[in-house]
């Protein structure tokens, strides 16, 4: 297939036929395809562009070089894998966590790339001895373990900073956001979380306007007047322009942080590669080395110009799902549009005025649900916590990574959270496992016939951005 750069028309080019998909070397029309492209941007929008917001990294930018990580991912995988590739939520706590300690953007995008070069070698490593290595590694039980302290670490993000701003807007917000991802169905569902910043935007403007100004905490320490709606720089901003770059830097005690995240990073596009063989009915397991490569490579790229990380999203999946259109022609005009997007900086303005009450009601949601995918994982693989070797090591890892424990090395390096919950789940489990009496290591295999293995009854689990449906 060459680049991947070439499409068959499918059937009429108006819809796939009756009961019939439209393959990643085929196409629709090209106004049809250009208009899946489009529905593809708005699918990611909602947690691709709350990502950066959440991480204090510049919009534009995040959503200009998701376009670039897509087409970058595309090219690698040779169009056989049709995927996009968006800001990654797994690095909001990391992120969080780094600018606690006093690191700013540049700390944050440099301990990302760091991950970033850990997820391209796991790949190379996974196309020179097989997909079976990544469970020798990390078994489903630690995987699970690993996703659900990340997602359930970023609890006081939303309990102290985002929700206090304005707490009947977040509550009306979370509420309405659970609805729409419970209560519609198709293409509405996979984008609930933009459904819901929309509601919130229209609820915070409708509030501003029938109470006035607000008396909270609002991005300081003190409860300060403002408006829930603040559109003031939205106004002045051009309509086209560059987003703002900036070089990383590289700290050992961020860096040490985020590396935890590249397993959830790994789990994730195993799923989402093998979700994508069973719809096109095409087994992919032999470009899973490939995808997880050219994901690492697309975020050392946007993050050595300041952008987050990239990872495979769910909800384009759920869209494949429901369109039943699986073509890469569709992938890139989405990665076109999200370039357009990025060069406007005006509508980097609009995303960056989210009210903090509307963050909180998202947030509520969509960390409990990044954590609950740890669990998914654990159910999908017949994971058995009463047997000590997979309880032991995951009732500590997780409680260490969500009250955000500490282990101090020296006066200048200290260990806590994410990285040292990840630590004690891995080090933990394998430890045991090599102690154990066989009776408890019979009952899970540490080897199996690979990726392809790892769930006969679902389509695997990411870890990134979700909304409920499939994410990242």
């Amino acid at each position: 297939m060459g680049l991947g750069l070439r499409w068959t028309l499918h059937g009429d080019g108006r819809t796939p036929a009756p009961g019939a998909v439209v393959r990643p070397d085929e196409r629709l029309s090209w106004p049809r395809t250009a208009g899946l492209g489009a529905q593809h941007v708005v699918a990611m929008f909602g947690a691709s562009f709350v990502a950066p917001v959440l991480m204090g990294l510049d919009p534009n930018l995040a959503i200009m070089m998701s376009g670039v990580a897509t087409m970058i991912f595309l090219v690698a995988t040779r169009g056989r894998v049709p995927s996009y590739l968006g800001c990654s939520l797994s690095f909001v706590g990391v992120a969080a966590v780094i600018r606690a300690q006093g690191g700013g953007s540049a700390a944050v995008t440099g301990a990302i790339l760091v991950v970033g070069a850990a997820l391209f070698l796991s790949g190379l490593a996974v196309q020179r001895f097989g997909a079976r290595i990544i469970h020798a590694a990390m078994p489903p039980v630690v995987t699970g373990a690993v996703v659900m302290l990340i997602g359930f670490n970023l609890a006081p993000v939303t309990a102290r900073t985002y929700w206090p701003t304005d707490q009947w807007t977040a509550l009306l917000t979370m509420l309405f956001t659970g609805l729409a991802v419970v209560c519609l169905r198709g293409f509405w569902s996979r984008i609930a979380i933009f459904l819901g910043l929309i509601f919130g935007y229209a609820l915070s403007w409708a509030l501003d306007r029938i109470f006035g100004k607000i008396h909270s905490v609002n991005g300081g320490t003190q409860a300060v007047d403002h408006w829930r709606l603040d559109l003031s720089e939205v106004g002045s901003a051009d309509w086209i322009g560059l987003p703002s770059l900036h070089a990383p830097s590289f700290e050992w005690s961020a860096i040490l942080v985020a590396l935890p995240v590249v397993i959830a990073l790994i789990a994730e596009n195993a799923g989402h590669v093998k979700a994508v063989g069973e719809m096109i009915n095409d087994p992919l397991d032999d470009k899973l080395g490939t995808a997880i490569a050219a994901d690492g490579a697309a975020t050392m790229l946007s993050t050595a110009v300041g952008g987050p990380a990239n990872t495979t999203y769910s909800e384009n999946i759920g869209v494949m799902a429901a369109t039943r259109v699986y073509s890469t022609a569709a992938y890139w005009a989405a990665a076109c549009f999200a370039l357009l997007f990025g060069l406007c900086p005006k509508f980097g303005a609009v995303v960056a005025a989210i009210p903090g009450g509307v963050l909180g009601g998202i947030t509520v949601i969509l960390y409990g649900m990044i954590g609950l995918l740890g669990a998914q994982i654990w159910v999908h693989n017949d994971v058995d916590l009463r047997n000590p070797l997979n309880l032991v090591p995951v009732a500590a890892g997780v409680i260490i990574g969500v009250g955000g424990v500490s282990l101090k090395i020296s006066d200048n390096f200290e260990l806590s959270g994410i990285a040292l919950g990840t630590i004690v789940v891995i080090t933990g489990y394998h430890v045991l496992r090599a102690l154990a009496p066989a009776h408890l290591k019979g009952q899970e295999p540490l080897l199996d016939a690979g990726t392809s293995a790892y769930d006969d009854k679902g389509t695997g689990a990411g870890t990134g951005t979700t909304t409920g449906t499939g994410t990242d």
